[in-house]
């Protein structure tokens, strides 16, 4: 998730002058207009070669790490805010990564494809997995370990005593703050430790 209106968006959550931990990086587009922009500092996670070369050029400070093998490396709140945008869904101890996330920040964001889309109800509805611009890959060969719906998150967080500050769904880099596990192709979440 790499287009301009989704990272403006997901940035206007992030303090400014941040100390930022984003997993799961990427390009390192998203940390670079934070430190453009709000004045940010931090370190990105990403395991993918091309992509850790895509931070350096970008002058991201990038480590590369594996997230399924957790977070040891950080103190407890060694960041203000730590993101995972587009990654929750890839990893297998995705509930043990959210409270990580509590843990090294003191605020998280999260965002990741809402299963509960309109478009892919109405597909599973059909008797499809759908196949959508948020959901490209067919069932079998998608690098989602799991899917998730707005809903769900909020049932987690719950779960795992985050106090969600704000929430909301992005449609073609709109903010959608009405229904917006209906009418939104990804759900972002702010929380902290409750």
């Amino acid at each position: 998730m790499s287009d301009r209106a989704t990272i403006q968006s997901i940035g206007r959550l992030v303090p400014q002058g941040a100390r930022v931990l984003d997993l799961g990086c990427g390009d390192g587009a998203l940390l670079d207009h934070l430190q453009r922009e709000r004045g940010c500092s931090g370190y990105g996670i990403e395991l993918a070669d091309e992509n850790v070369l895509a931070c350096v050029k970008r002058g991201v400070n990038v480590i590369q790490l594996n997230l399924d093998q957790g977070l040891s490396i950080f103190d407890d709140d060694s960041f203000d805010v730590v993101l995972q945008i587009d990654t929750l869904q890839h990893l297998r101890n995705a509930e043990t990564m959210l409270r990580e996330t509590a843990r090294v920040g003191k605020l998280g964001i999260v965002a990741f494809p809402n299963f509960a889309h309109w478009p892919n109800r109405l597909s599973v509805v059909r008797g499809r997995m759908p196949v959508t611009k948020r959901l490209p890959y067919q069932w079998y060969d998608t690098p989602n370990i799991r899917v998730g719906t707005f809903k769900d998150f909020e049932v987690l967080a719950t779960k795992n005593r985050l106090t969600i500050l704000d929430a909301f769904g992005l449609q073609d880099g709109e903010e959608r703050r009405f229904l917006p596990n209906l009418t939104a192709s990804t759900a972002v979440f702010k929380f902290e430790r409750g």
